[in-house]
């Protein structure tokens, strides 16, 4: 078994733990108490695409992802904040 191979195989591997998690920040959302915890839930989604997405373009070894990871943390900062801002203020636009 070549380097190659174990890598391949570690990359599955922790590509299938993300999507389990990608499950449970879905099931949080759905069913959290309160809309902080659905906030909270959320940006954690966003978190777990990001590896997601990084994990399948060390497998496929292209640098595009990278980039498309890097689009998606800034749209989910900005979501993240919008959101928040609103639960407190009710307002996003001062």
């Amino acid at each position: 078994m070549s380097s190659a191979d174990v890598l391949s195989y570690a990359i599955l591997g922790t590509g299938l733990l993300v999507l389990v998690s990608l499950l449970l920040n879905v099931w949080r959302i759905l069913l959290g108490p309160e809309i902080t915890d659905r906030i909270l839930a959320l940006d954690t989604l966003y978190i777990n695409s990001i590896a997601l997405i990084i994990l399948l373009g060390l497998y496929n070894g292209s640098a595009l992802y990278f980039e498309g990871a890097l689009l998606i943390a800034m749209l989910g900062f900005v979501s993240t904040a919008a959101l928040s801002k609103y639960l407190l203020r009710g307002d996003i636009i001062e």
